[in-house]
């Protein structure tokens, strides 16, 4: 019986799919003609992390990482990933500010 090595395309895709959905939340004040955000650079993504919601621009780098993949199993979890209220992490925010700097 030969032991099959995991796929790795479901998870690019799904990571594919969170990027999608975080940059598809309308076009609002402060978001240009394709509902991105004019504050965020080009390669990476808007993340609301702990009980009030700040807001961190992270590099896209982030998704490859185990550690913060972790992060995004946890969101889909607790919040789903289809509200209008943006990719939210459930973490204390000094927990993501740590993780985040280790990083980078």
């Amino acid at each position: 019986m030969a032991i099959k090595k995991p796929n790795k395309l479901p998870q690019a895709a799904a990571l594919k799919q969170i990027l999608k959905r975080c940059s598809s939340l309308g076009k609002k004040h402060g978001f240009d003609e394709d509902g991105l955000p004019v504050d965020v650079p080009k390669g990476h993504f808007v993340v609301y992390v702990g009980q009030n919601r700040s807001r961190y621009i992270v590099p896209i780098s982030f998704l490859t990482h185990p550690e913060f993949q972790c992060l995004l199993r946890q969101a889909e979890e607790e919040f789903g990933f289809d509200h209008e209220m943006g990719l939210t992490i459930p973490c204390e925010e000094v927990v993501f500010r740590s993780l985040t700097s280790m990083l980078r």
